[in-house]
């Protein structure tokens, strides 16, 4: 582990030197590839230093447990050993699990998508459920939400709804809700008071950057519209909706949730690398999901993952088999105890396929 860690370390000092090269400062993909890449490294390069300083710490304590004859500077030392020998422990506990290789995409924002299920209007209603829930976790962990693109339903709710989810690390936590969702309650459109089962989808995308996907504009038709309405009605009579189609291989993309054709444009651009770089990353996920029986962040998106009942307020998430009885909170948007035991589960697979 310690020569894992001096590689890394050497590498996080290179990286800095690159990053200090004017040559490299000139070439914007190769400086945002580095910092990237630094900002990566640094959390364990912290780690390292910390550790090497609580190593350093304990030979000093062990020097004193040789050689002072004061009993009372050696009752200190002695103190002092078995609080490093403890620390010492849990930091390479904890740098084991860094040295795990992550997603790449962990750091990125994420683009979210929520469509109603089996189930008709309740099914619609869930799905606006579940968008509250997840603006609700948004707002606590400080992250912007955009709306992209949303067809509502049609007694409320959403047929389907997108949305860019940006801010620190949101890939890395939303991805393990991307899976089928299902609903058990009594529907607002159900007049006998029968418990009925609905279904909403959830899928959750890194979102591509420029220096994720080239895009040739030549590969691109853009047609321009006029936005409308529920019912055909014009939102407005300038041709502002932009659909964007990626012609090698027929991805489409309309946006019209915007009154400027430009902020139109730039939300389909981002929607359709997204969509090209998903191809690309699914073949990722498809490889994970052989390996880690948890179906924990991988590909599986019609796998049903978490079922909601609202007479016993249950939720159950199958994939680790976890049950917990708070589903109005949950609801509320505390979601982040659920995601913490996913993240464990998976990091315990991490570590087997690591060992293995």
């Amino acid at each position: 582990m310690l020569d894992k860690l001096e590689a890394i370390y050497q590498r996080f000092l290179d990286i800095e030197d690159q990053m200090n090269n004017p040559a490299v400062m000139a070439d914007m993909k190769s400086y945002v590839r580095l910092s990237k890449d630094y900002k990566e490294l640094q959390a364990i390069v912290v780690a390292y230093r910390e550790y090497q300083s609580v190593v350093a710490n304990m030979e000093a304590a062990k020097e004193i447990l040789y050689n002072e004859k004061d009993e009372e500077f050696r009752s200190m030392a002695k103190e002092e050993m078995t609080a490093l020998t403890e620390k010492k422990e849990q930091m390479e506990e904890d740098i084991r699990l860094m040295l795990i290789p992550s997603d790449p995409q962990d750091g990125k924002n994420a683009v979210l998508e929520i469509r109603a299920g089996t189930g008709g209007d309740e099914a619609s209603i869930f799905a606006g459920d579940l968008y509250r829930m997840y603006t609700k976790f948004c707002e606590t962990k400080g992250w912007k939400i955009d709306l992209v693109d949303c067809t509502d339903g049609t007694v409320g709710g959403y047929k389907e709804i997108i949305l860019n989810v940006s801010g620190e690390n949101v890939y890395g936590l939303m991805k393990y809700e991307s899976g089928v969702h299902r609903v058990q309650r009594v529907p607002q459109t159900e007049t006998q008071g029968r418990v009925h089962t609905s279904a909403a989808s959830v899928v959750v995308l890194p979102e591509a950057d420029e220096f994720d996907i080239d895009l040739k504009a030549s590969d691109i038709r853009k047609d321009l519209y006029c936005s409308s309405g529920p019912g055909g009605q014009s939102v407005n009579t300038t041709y502002s909706a932009v659909r964007l189609t990626h012609l090698p291989s027929g991805i489409t993309v309309a946006i019209q949730d915007q009154k400027s054709q430009m902020k139109n444009f730039d939300k389909a651009m981002t929607i359709l690398r997204t969509r090209l770089f998903e191809q690309e990353y699914q073949k990722y996920l498809d490889e994970i999901s052989k390996k880690r029986k948890t179906m924990v962040s991988t590909g599986d998106r019609s796998a049903k993952i978490r079922t909601y009942n609202y007479p016993q307020s249950r939720i159950t998430d199958h994939r680790i088999n976890l049950t917990v009885y708070n589903l109005q909170t949950f609801m509320d948007g505390d979601i982040q105890s659920m995601i913490d035991a996913l993240q464990l589960a998976e990091n315990a697979e991490r570590l087997k396929e690591a060992v293995g």
